[in-house]
């Protein structure tokens, strides 16, 4: 499943991770890749221990929180802290997929990394090139969204950051554990959480509503590893 969720962050959040990230001191992106990634990764990135950084965590993962449709597709368990990155001058990051799991900076556990998210930090118009191309069955999305706008899909796609060569692409990203592993059956789950919600605001908890939630909740009972 490849979603767009949009409008993430509030406007205030927006400018006040604009205004951090403007700020920051980068460091080399290839620090936290692995070695096939680190090969064709060009960017900049934020240090998790900087104290910019951890605001920055503090205030996506208090919106993540508040977020119903992330929690919906993504079901999480546990969330990576969030990394922060820029692209600009032709920096890019080629076709890759990302590690399968990877050590929490903060308490060294390990958390395996069913869904990859990127926020965007930078309006479309801001930069030229940056687009997220991802691969899936059905081929090729390029993915280049207004700022405070988030894009989800599976840690298993194929996936790069076009070259910027206008501007600067400033954008977080990070992991989910899900609950359920699988992209297929987090896709139906979040397809009938979805139709529930229409059919509630559009007729009630009807006796054939509460039946159809009820069997969304048994599939996520059967299916979750918590």
């Amino acid at each position: 499943m490849l979603l767009h969720i949009p409008n993430v962050l509030t406007q205030e959040e927006l400018a006040h991770g604009r205004r951090l990230l403007s700020q920051a001191d980068w460091a080399d992106g290839r620090l936290t890749a692995g070695t096939q990634s680190a090969q064709v990764k060009r960017n900049l990135q934020l240090p998790q221990q900087q104290q910019t950084a951890r605001e920055l965590q503090a205030m996506v993962e208090a919106a993540l929180k508040r977020n119903s449709q992330f929690f919906s597709a993504a079901l999480p368990k546990t969330v990576f802290p969030p990394l922060f990155n820029c692209y600009q001058g032709g920096m890019d990051f080629g076709n890759h997929v990302d590690n399968a799991v990877r050590s929490h900076p903060f308490d060294g556990s390990w958390v395996r990394t069913d869904v990859s998210c990127t926020l965007f930090f930078s309006q479309p118009d801001e930069y030229d090139g940056g687009e997220l191309v991802v691969e899936d069955a059905y081929g090729l999305h390029s993915v280049k969204l207004p700022a405070g706008d988030m894009v989800l899909y599976p840690a298993t796609s194929l996936h790069r950051v076009e070259p910027v060569t206008r501007g600067a692409r400033l954008a977080s990203f990070f992991w989910t554990q899900s609950m359920v592993r699988d992209d297929a059956r987090r896709t139906l789950l979040f397809d009938m959480d979805m139709a529930i919600s229409r059919l509630r605001q559009q007729h009630g908890d009807t006796e054939e509503l509460v039946t159809l939630t009820a069997s969304y909740h048994n599939l996520l009972r059967m299916w979750a590893e918590l």
